[in-house]
């Protein structure tokens, strides 16, 4: 181990944890993936959101996100990631029990999509919150067309224990409430993800191919590797890429990661500021509601960003106020792709090297980030979505180029000595044999799931559609082969039930009238100072 990759300030908190090492088995793990459902064809279903599995408003663990063909499944936040995974496996288990010849669809990147207009949006009901969430949808579909909301990824929730926070601010002398000290640290987490999140890119990005009718004819720079399958050769992850979406209106907005004030200001004003061409279509056509409001951002979830500071919100706050009232709770990660080869999209290796790569950036030096800094960070990760496992690509670092193999081996250097002690505390070494694992992805890129989807593409040659239909087949039969036990499927027939129950009740006892809900919602953001 190189000594002097580690800073004075995280030896220190090493050190620190070294001794308290039970609170590092108190870290708490949360996943939520997308996933379409599609023909037996690998075209997108059409049907509505299967009634057997409840309420897309109130089923806490199984819902829709932007499409009503959009899955979207959320695992409890549990201090065993080995438990969150299972319990994720298990949703996928009970979905398909119920989607008769439907399919999960493996990969992040969509399948052959139909018209943009015949692409169905989620429905919440009639209730106001129902209909909210509706229009909210309808909003996106006119800002960025729905082409683009289909694609689906993994977000990866994590929290440090709460304990943790006052132990680092006694021993290095804050003078900050303990809410604050704690935002303040999970802030700086935010700017490390951003310095080194290029990194999970190159590790987990699983999109380096799509299919050619998502571009929509509109111009791009991908190559053709068939007739029906766009890509780029060393590309990671278009999916988060540019590809030729643009977002003018949220192009000058960089939340500025400095303070959690500056952070939640930022995106305040972008939902309170209004932006022209969408004044221009106002919020209503033909009598119907088009768009929540005519700004920047019609709520503060609109804004695109690989990371999230985030609070658990009381029944009907804002994401802004609780974090305004009641400080950072936790981040979410929402840059890693789906892996096509995994029957969840995910599994425990990756999960414990995240929480290593995520221990890094919250506990080592984490200086504020300058303008050119910020510029920088972005054009890193866009190299790498984009020509990721290029010999001898470089990145910006300090403005001064270093290659990414290089870089990356002096991360992975400095993530050890944390996995090390997350080995410590729970036993065993599965995170030192999970930084291991992407060791070897840096010395060799054919290991990266990029690399292996377009390896596996060649070897049947099959087109991005097929190869995907076959993934998603081979995971329908791995759930369907496993069934879960009685008690297991009996209680999400339950969650099914209830949701379905909860939702007929919100709509029976709805009072007030949805416009009049709609402004109060709006109004609740301008309420908020900091």
């Amino acid at each position: 181990m190189k000594e002097y990759i580690l800073s004075e300030l995280l030896n220190s908190r090493l050190s620190l944890l070294s001794a308290n090492l039970p609170l590092l088995k108190q870290c708490l793990h949360g996943i939520e993936r997308e996933c379409l459902r599609v023909t037996d064809q690998g075209r997108l279903a059409q049907t509505p959101h299967p009634e057997t599995l409840g309420s897309a408003l109130t089923n806490e663990q199984i819902t829709t996100d932007y499409s009503e063909s959009l899955l979207e499944f959320i695992t409890p936040a549990l201090a065993d990631p080995a438990e969150v995974l299972d319990n994720l496996e298990e949703v996928h288990r009970f979905v398909q029990s119920k989607l008769g010849n439907e399919y999960l669809w493996s990969p992040s990147m969509p399948c052959a999509l139909p018209a943009e207009e015949d692409i169905p949006i989620g429905y919440y009901g009639t209730s106001n919150i129902g209909q909210l969430k509706y229009v909210y949808r309808k909003g996106l579909a006119l800002r960025y067309g729905r082409t683009m909301q289909c694609i689906a990824g993994i977000h990866y929730n994590f929290s440090l224990p709460e304990a943790l926070w006052p132990l680092l601010r006694d021993k290095e002398g804050g003078a900050d409430s303990d809410r604050d000290f704690q935002s303040a640290a999970y802030i700086a987490l935010i700017r490390n993800f951003r310095r080194y999140s290029w990194l999970l890119m190159y590790l987990f990005g699983a999109s380096p191919a799509l299919d050619a009718g998502f571009m929509r004819g509109r111009a791009h720079q991908l190559e053709q590797l068939d007739p029906d399958t766009l890509y780029l050769p060393y590309a990671t992850s278009l999916r988060m890429s540019d590809l030729g979406y643009q977002s003018n209106a949220q192009a000058g907005l960089t939340p500025c990661y400095n303070d959690l004030a500056s952070y939640t200001d930022s995106l305040r004003k972008a939902v309170g500021t209004p932006y022209p061409p969408y004044v221009e279509i106002g919020t209503h056509k033909d009598g119907e509601w088009v768009q929540l409001n005519t700004n920047i951002l019609q709520i503060e979830n609109e804004y695109y960003s690989n990371i999230r500071p985030k609070r658990v919100t009381y029944t009907g706050e804002r994401p802004i106020q609780a974090l305004a009232s009641r400080g950072v709770q936790y981040v979410e990660v929402r840059c890693l792709d789906i892996n096509p080869f995994l029957p969840v999209g995910i599994d425990l290796q990756q999960s414990r090297f995240l929480d290593a790569f995520l221990l890094l950036c919250a506990l080592d030096d984490s200086p504020q980030l300058s303008n050119g800094e910020c510029g920088q960070c972005t054009s890193n990760f866009l190299s790498v979505v984009k020509q990721g496992r290029k010999p001898g690509l470089e990145l910006q670092r300090n403005g001064q180029p270093v290659t990414l193999k290089e870089w990356a081996g002096e991360l992975l250097e400095r993530i050890a000595p944390l996995a090390a002690l997350l080995d410590q505390a729970n036993g065993g070494n599965a995170h030192a044999k999970a930084v291991d694992a992407q060791q070897a992805k840096v010395d060799d890129p054919e290991l990266t799931p990029s690399a292996q989807v377009l390896a596996r593409m060649t070897e049947h040659d099959e087109s991005f559609v097929e190869f995907s239909m076959r993934q998603s087949r081979l995971h329908a039969e791995t759930f369907r082969e496993q069934p879960l036990s009685p008690e297991r499927q009996q209680a999400f027939e339950t969650l099914a039930r209830d949701s379905l129950a909860e939702q007929a009740r919100l709509e029976q006892d709805e009072v007030g009238d949805f416009d009049l809900f709609v402004g109060a919602y709006q109004a609740s953001i301008l309420a908020i100072s900091n």
